[in-house]
């Protein structure tokens, strides 16, 4: 166990990702000294340094500050999995002796002392903790939420509302979950993914019964329908302990009355797209009544929840051309995005502009990416978003391309990708993935609006 209290500073290796960034908001707020490395310079790294966190992209002894050099037995080092294992700070850190946890690791201690909610799922952590975190601060509970998405409302990753209370993302992937304690969890998901970790979906399947087992109750746990775990159930229009019913759309918003175990709260609007999405409110509302949210704060709450950026994202909205951001990147996840524009978008052709992300994530679910693309009229590929993986033989979008019997299907270069996606008939379009496909959106939008050209 880690002693937070006697810890002066933390040095964070791969602060610009999205979990780990809002580790270091957090230490900060707690007043200690952050600081921290990684491979390259984002929106994310620089706002940190705007909160008075220096981060260093250069992978060196000498730019760890002295304060940290000269005082181990103080400080706390955390990195990322994603870290590569020959990291020359990671390294030297570790052949110093200074205290060296994992992301995960560090999370569960500082979540040790609160009531902790942990979102678990194959899809829909971040959304789900979006929500759950937005309805628990504006319902005026002492909140402090991790979050591996920014959320529109907050413009951060990170919402600080108190400490007795605490919103974490359960990761499976690296089996990371299970160093959690969480108080009150959900399962959104059990899909097969991450199968460079697990051997097969019934041993992903088993990682979240294990992670189910650290609850102090099944009545703790809430779960999808259908999903082979005990606990309270969570559905759209199927009979469950906690269900939206009576749905309908009113000016592109769900109306839908929510049945709890004790009680029927009516007429909540929810602005988010998808079935998907709807299932994620759905639980966020269940965790925040577990935790003792008063209940009627929370419709006026879901009513003005935003959203999470690349999540569904408009970035365009004309009546000529509609641009959507999404970070989907498994074949379940695109046939939810597909199910949400269509409907509410049924009668428009849609172009996807798909980066694949991992070699093996690719190649393990091929065929279900090749059903799920080819529902879109249009298909553009992009190459492969390694990530932290080496290329894997005769794995490439080409490779993908020649599976899907889609007509209207192209493999295309970032540098084309602007007039690529200019030609296109469709007025809808999205663009989506969970690589680097992120940092090409805004070009892409100024370029569809005629600026930049």
């Amino acid at each position: 166990m880690i002693n937070l209290n006697n810890i002066q500073a933390l040095y964070f290796i791969g602060i610009g990702g999205i979990g780990m960034s809002a580790l270091a908001r957090f230490a900060n707020l707690q007043g200690k000294e952050v600081c921290g490395y990684d491979k390259t310079e984002t929106e994310l790294t620089r706002e940190l340094v705007k909160e008075g966190i220096p981060v260093t992209y250069v992978d060196a002894v000498v730019e760890i500050p002295g304060s940290i050099r000269n005082n181990r037995n103080n400080v706390l080092v955390v990195y990322t999995p994603a870290i590569p294992k020959d990291n020359t700070l990671l390294n030297w850190f570790q052949t110093e002796d200074y205290t060296v946890v994992k992301r995960a690791r560090f999370l569960g201690e500082v979540t040790r002392n609160t009531l902790c909610l942990a979102v678990a799922g194959t899809h829909g952590k971040t959304t789900t903790s979006a929500i759950l975190g937005h309805l628990l601060a504006d319902c005026d509970m002492p909140v402090t939420a991790f979050l591996g998405g920014i959320a529109e409302n907050y413009n951060s990753n990170f919402i600080s509302k108190g400490t007795e209370i605490t919103v974490v993302e359960a990761d499976e992937f690296d089996r990371s979950f299970l160093t959690l304690r969480p108080d009150i969890a959900c399962v959104t998901s059990m899909d097969a993914d991450h199968l460079d970790i697990y051997e097969d979906k019934v041993t992903i399947e088993a990682a979240f019964r294990d992670f189910a087992e650290l609850l102090p109750s099944p009545e703790n746990l809430l779960h999808q329908k259908g999903l082979p775990l005990n606990g309270r159930t969570v559905s759209v229009n199927s009979n469950a302990d906690f269900e939206a019913l009576n749905l309908r759309i009113s000016d592109g918003h769900y109306i839908f009355d929510l049945k709890t175990p004790k009680e029927l709260i009516k007429d909540l609007q929810f602005s988010l797209p998808g079935h998907h999405n709807l299932q994620n409110a759905v639980t966020a509302l269940g965790m925040a009544i577990l935790a003792g949210s008063p209940t009627d704060c929370l419709p006026k709450a879901l009513s003005n929840f935003r959203g999470v950026q690349r999540r569904f994202s408009y970035r365009i909205k004309r009546d000529d051309l509609v641009l959507i951001d999404d970070y989907a990147h498994h074949p379940t996840e695109i046939d939810a995005l597909h199910q949400a524009v269509d409907e509410l978008y049924p009668n428009d052709r849609k172009l996807i502009v798909f980066q694949p992300h991992l070699y093996s994530r690719t190649r393990d679910f091929a065929d279900g990416f090749a059903r799920s693309l080819e529902r879109f009229d249009e298909v553009i590929l992009l190459d492969i978003y390694p990530a932290r993986e080496k290329p894997i033989e005769g794995v490439t979008s080409s490779w993908l391309m020649d599976k899907m019997n889609a007509e209207r299907v192209v493999v295309r270069s970032k540098k084309d990708l602007p007039a690529a996606i200019k030609k296109s008939t469709s007025r809808i379009k999205l663009i989506v993935g969970a690589g680097d496909i992120g940092a090409e959106v805004d070009g892409i939008t100024k370029y569809l609006n005629d600026e930049g050209k």
